[in-house]
C-alpha cells in the first residue's frame, strides 16, 4: 500500500494475538475518536474512512468480519442499471461512481468486468431485445459519465444465435432469435472484499474487534462483550457509529426498516455448460425483472435473487420453498435441461436493510430505494443505514462527515478513500507479474506470492480442503486475515461452507490450519 498524505500504513495483518492486545488497550481506557458498531461492509468502510484520516477508531463485530448480510450478495459490482428503471437517477450515477473506483483504484484485484447474456426466444424476441436495448444503453451512458473505459467495461451489443450459444452453451436452442449482451462488474467474493477492507483500516491503525458485542450504546461510548472471555467493559468515544445493517434498530428507536429478503441458489457450473459468463433470463410476465446465473469459486455458480418481505430479522435467514422454486424455473426458461432441485448444492439468503420511511405502503420490497441514510438518535449515536454493497466507500464517507461535523472531532481532513487501494490491490493489466498461481491472484491479488510462499517454504504443509483449496489459503485465513474458528475460514475466508459437503469434508484440514498457526480456535 502506498503512503497517504506523509502516513505510512502499518500491519495489516489480523490474528488471535493483535485481538487480544487491542481489547485490553480499549477496556484499559485508550483514547477512542470514533467507534464503528458492526463489521459488515459498511462498518469496515467507516473504519477505513475514519482511521486514513487519522482518527483513532474501534470497530466491533459481534460475530466475525462478514458474517452477516454482506456475506449474502450477487457478488456483484452493479452499475445502477437497476435503479434507472425506477427512476432512481441519482442512486444509479452513484453506483456507477462508485463501481468505477472499486474497478479502477480500490480492488481491481478482486474485480473484474462480468459478461451478462441474455437469451431472446419466441416470436416477440425482437420487441423485447429493443427494450431490453434501450435500458443496456443508458447504463452504458453512465459508464462513460463516469469515466469507465470500454477497454475495461464494452457497450453493449446484440448477439447471434450462435453466439448467445458459444458463450452459454446451456441455453435451449429451440426458438432462440437472438441474444443481448451487456457489462457489470464481478467480486471474486463479498466476503473477501469485506476482509480487504478491515485489513486496510487496520494498517492506519484502526482495532478490528471481532466477537465484541456492543450491549448498550451512547452517543459518547458504550458497554462493549469479550463474546470469547465474557469479559465486559465500558468504553468512551467521541462518535458513535452504528452500522449493524437490519439489526440496526435493536440499538437505536431512530431507525425504522422494511427488511427484504434475497435468495440465491448454488449449483455446479458444469450444469450451466461451465459458462463463464452471467446467463440472464427474464421473469415471465415481466420487462424489467430478471434472475442470473453468477460464475463463483471452487465450480459452482449462483441463480439470484430474489426480492421479498422478510417475515422476521435472523442471524441465518433461509429461502423458503417459493423462492427455490422461482429461480429454478424462471433460469430454466431460457435452458434446454431445465433445473431441479436435484441440481441445488445449497442456497444463501441476505436480508437488505431497506429504510421504511421511503415506501408509500402497498407495493412490494423490490420498489423500495436503496439509498442510504446517516440518521442521528435522542442519545447521539448515528446509524447509517440502507444502501447497498457497491455504494458502501460513499456511506462510509457520509458517516464519517456527519461525525467530523456533529461531534468537533480533531480532524479537519477530507475522505482520502476515492483514492485508497485496498490491501492485495494491484494493476489489473500487471496481474502477468505476479508470481503465483492465477486463481491465487485472482483472490488474494499481489499477497498471492506471499500465500504460495508461506506453502513453498513448509509452514502450510497438511491436509488440502474441498475444492483444491490449499493449507496455505488456510493457514493464511488464521495468521493474516483474522479468522478465529473453523467457520470463519469455511464459511467467510472460503466460502467452502455454501456446500454442505464440501464444508464437511474441509472441516480437518481447517482445525489442522489452526494448529499450524499454535492457535485454538474459538467454539462457535
Amino acid at each position: 500500500m502506498s503512503r497517504v498524505r506523509g502516513r505510512t500504513p502499518g500491519s495489516t495483518a489480523l490474528y488471535a494475538a493483535r485481538r487480544i492486545r487491542e481489547i485490553e488497550e480499549v477496556a484499559d481506557g485508550a483514547e477512542i475518536d470514533v467507534l464503528v458498531v458492526g463489521g459488515g461492509i459498511t462498518g469496515a468502510g467507516v473504519a477505513l474512512d475514519a482511521a486514513s484520516r487519522g482518527l483513532r477508531t474501534v470497530l466491533v463485530e459481534r460475530g466475525d468480519l462478514a458474517s452477516g448480510t454482506s456475506a449474502w450478495s450477487s457478488k456483484l459490482v452493479h452499475g445502477g442499471l437497476r435503479y434507472l428503471a425506477s427512476g432512481q437517477i441519482g442512486i444509479a450515477w452513484e453506483s456507477a461512481a462508485e463501481r468505477h473506483l472499486l474497478m479502477t483504484r480500490i480492488a481491481p484485484h478482486l474485480t473484474r468486468p462480468l459478461a451478462q447474456v441474455l437469451p431472446l426466444h419466441g416470436t416477440d424476441a425482437r420487441s423485447r431485445g429493443a427494450f431490453v436495448g434501450t435500458g443496456y444503453a443508458l447504463g452504458d451512458a453512465l459508464r462513460r459519465g463516469v469515466g469507465t473505459p470500454s477497454a475495461l467495461l464494452p457497450a453493449p451489443s446484440r448477439l447471434s444465435a450462435a453466439a448467445v450459444r458459444n458463450l452459454a452453451p446451456a441455453v435451449r436452442v429451440d426458438g432462440l432469435h437472438s441474444g443481448i449482451r451487456g457489462w457489470d462488474g464481478q467480486l471474486v467474493d463479498d466476503a473477501r472484499l469485506v476482509v480487504a477492507v478491515a485489513r486496510t483500516a487496520a494498517g492506519f491503525g484502526a482495532r478490528i474487534l471481532t466477537r465484541v458485542t456492543a450491549q448498550r450504546l451512547r452517543g459518547d461510548g458504550a458497554e462493549l462483550r469479550d463474546a470469547v472471555t465474557g469479559a465486559t467493559f465500558t468504553v468512551r468515544a467521541r462518535a458513535v457509529v452504528n452500522a449493524t445493517g437490519v439489526w440496526a434498530g435493536s440499538l437505536t428507536d431512530a431507525v425504522a426498516l422494511e427488511p427484504s429478503r434475497g435468495t440465491h441458489l448454488v449449483v455446479d457450473s458444469a450444469r450451466l455448460g461451465g459458462a463463464d459468463v452471467s446467463i440472464t433470463a427474464l421473469v415471465p410476465g415481466s420487462r424489467s425483472r430478471f434472475v442470473f446465473s453468477v460464475p463463483a469459486l471452487h465450480g459452482r455458480s449462483y441463480i439470484g435473487l430474489t426480492d421479498v418481505a422478510a417475515d422476521e430479522i435472523t442471524d441465518d435467514p433461509r429461502p423458503d420453498a417459493a423462492e427455490i422454486d422461482f429461480l429454478l424455473d424462471t433460469m430454466s426458461t431460457v435452458l434446454a435441461d431445465p433445473l431441479t432441485r436435484a441440481d441445488v448444492r445449497g442456497t444463501f439468503s441476505g436480508l437488505r436493510p431497506l429504510l421504511r420511511s421511503v415506501h408509500a405502503g402497498g407495493g412490494e420490497t423490490a420498489d423500495l430505494s436503496r439509498r442510504h441514510a446517516v440518521i442521528e438518535d435522542d442519545h447521539g449515536v448515528l446509524s447509517v443505514v440502507g444502501g447497498k454493497l457497491t455504494t458502501y466507500r460513499r456511506m462510509a464517507q457520509d458517516s464519517v462527515d456527519a461525525a467530523v461535523r456533529r461531534r468537533a472531532l480533531p480532524t479537519a481532513r477530507p475522505s482520502l478513500t476515492a483514492d485508497l487501494p485496498l490491501v492485495g490491490a494491484w494493476p489489473r493489466e500487471r496481474t502477468g507479474e505476479i508470481r503465483a498461481a492465477a486463481r491465487l491472484v485472482r483472490r488474494y491479488g499481489a499477497e498471492a506470492s506471499f500465500v504460495a510462499g508461506l506453502g513453498e517454504r513448509g509452514s502450510a504443509a497438511g491436509p488440502s480442503a474441498a475444492c483444491g483449496v490449499t493449507p496455505a489459503e488456510l493457514e493464511w485465513g488464521v495468521r493474516v486475515e483474522g479468522a478465529l474458528s473453523v467457520a470463519d475460514l469455511l464459511h467467510r475466508r472460503t466460502r467452502l461452507g455454501l456446500v454442505a459437503a464440501d464444508a464437511e469434508a474441509s472441516a480437518d484440514a481447517a482445525r489442522d490450519a489452526f494448529a499450524r498457526a499454535g492457535i485454538d480456535p474459538v467454539a462457535e
